[in-house]
């Protein structure tokens, strides 16, 4: 079984599929599937998956933003004639269309993972660029695909709202759970409200912001540590509303990954994420395998912290983040590791990356080799 995974780029260590679509490499390549990843320019300064290669774009400004490289399709159009499989994530580049084209009159099969850009929120952004991209190519590349991948009920439902009929596979993004958990504090009267994720509109900052102003000197005792890429116009905007609202204890770290990334995990007692949309939300899965309970809005596919007893599942509006932050912050330390420990083992035996990609692996299998159908093919 030979698989070829594309995305545009994966330079950002802070996206989602940067993450996601390595991790997954990694994984089919433990279930015994020939893996490799082609992405374009640049290079990232940390590589997840050793077999990935790495193609030039299009050096006019208008081509570089949509993706435009002749190497990526042709390295497609040479791939499709020898592999059993093209599964291409997110859409609205040409990486994500190009596949569609190179797959036309072979044996290969295509795969196509929106990853959160079919929402509505994702959808309102950019409108008149994307009416563009979905015409002339995009919309087509999606009819075409053998199956959609979904890591949510939620997806689902937005590709069918979208007019796509073919199978979908429900598969969640998986995550990797660390082999030991050390709680780390900074002083033993500390306690730390963490946001780990893109500086991003879509994110929330802003409303996570007003609600930590409203509640802040009730818990003297809390620090809201806000840790993403600050290097941009967005974060460096969400800087000064905290500057201009006086907001004392928020700390901007910047960007973390690797050891950095962990420590801060280990160091935190609640997760929060009030985000407008996602497909997934890759950083809940990372604090909930910390053993660090989240704080997640309906923006997120997350409603298993209230069964798994993980955290809270929440309306995304300020009354509410305000409502629910006391509540959690008010919760002893015991209740709150507790809970922390209930979505540890939930990430553990159901988001682990070796089970998703096992999973992945018999979609694949089904769709090539003919091979049973996987529970996780949801048709019309």
């Amino acid at each position: 079984m030979r698989v070829v995974q594309v995305v545009p780029r994966i330079a950002d260590a802070s996206s989602g599929p940067s993450v996601s679509v390595p991790s997954l490499c990694s994984a089919l390549q433990q279930a015994s599937v020939d893996t490799r990843l082609l992405a374009l320019e640049p290079r990232p300064t940390r590589l997840w998956f050793e077999r990935s290669e790495f193609l030039p774009v299009s050096r006019l400004p208008f081509a570089s933003r949509l993706g435009v490289s002749a190497s990526m399709k042709q390295a497609l159009t040479d791939a499709a004639a020898s592999v059993d499989v093209i599964h291409t994530n997110s859409i609205w580049m040409m990486p994500n269309i190009y596949p569609a084209a190179a797959v036309r009159g072979t044996e290969c099969r295509m795969v196509i993972s929106p990853r959160g850009t079919l929402s509505a929120w994702a959808l309102r952004r950019s409108r008149f660029r994307k009416a563009l991209i979905w015409r002339f190519g995009q919309k087509a590349a999606l009819e075409a695909a053998d199956c959609i991948h979904a890591t949510s009920q939620e997806e689902l439902e937005q590709a069918r709202q979208c007019g796509l009929r073919q199978p979908v596979a429900v598969i969640p993004n998986g995550v990797t759970c660390p082999a030991s958990v050390q709680r780390v504090r900074a002083s033993e009267s500390e306690r730390v409200l963490l946001y780990l994720a893109r500086i991003h509109p879509k994110k929330g900052i802003d409303l996570l912001l007003r609600s930590w102003k409203s509640i802040s000197e009730a818990f003297p005792d809390w620090v809201l540590k806000v840790a993403g890429p600050c290097d941009h116009a967005y974060a460096r905007q969400m800087m000064a509303m905290a500057e201009s609202m006086g907001l004392s204890r928020v700390d901007f770290t910047g960007e973390v990954v690797g050891q950095q990334k962990q420590e801060l995990f280990e160091s935190a007692d609640l997760y929060v994420l009030p985000t407008h949309s996602e497909n997934f939300g890759i950083s809940v899965a990372e604090a909930l395998a910390h053993g660090v309970p989240a704080i997640v809005t309906h923006g997120a596919p997350w409603s298993g912290l209230v069964d798994q007893r993980a955290g809270w599942w929440i309306m995304r509006d300020e009354a509410t983040l305000h409502e629910v932050l006391t509540e959690a912050m008010e919760c002893s330390d015991s209740v709150r590791s507790e809970m922390g420990q209930n979505g540890r083992r939930w990430m553990q035996r159901e988001f682990d990356w070796n089970v998703i990609g096992a999973r992945m692996a018999n979609v694949y299998r089904w769709l090539s080799r003919g091979d049973s159908r996987p529970e996780d093919i949801v048709s019309v």
